[in-house]
């Protein structure tokens, strides 16, 4: 898909947001879609997937 059908269908409307962060449990480089809280640990997806809450149901 080309640049100006992202933004002809909405896909681009907004900048990403994207941040590179470390992991705070394996160490390795990971992207998250938001802007880190400071004192608040962030994951990658496979240490987010070890860290979830069980479900509750």
């Amino acid at each position: 898909m080309s640049e100006s059908a992202y933004l002809i269908s909405g896909l681009n409307s907004r900048p990403s947001s994207s941040k590179i962060v470390k992991c705070s449990d394996c160490g390795c480089q990971t992207q998250v879609p938001f802007k880190p809280t400071e004192g608040r640990p962030v994951y990658c997806r496979d240490c987010f997937q070890k860290h979830k809450p069980k479900d509750r149901y």
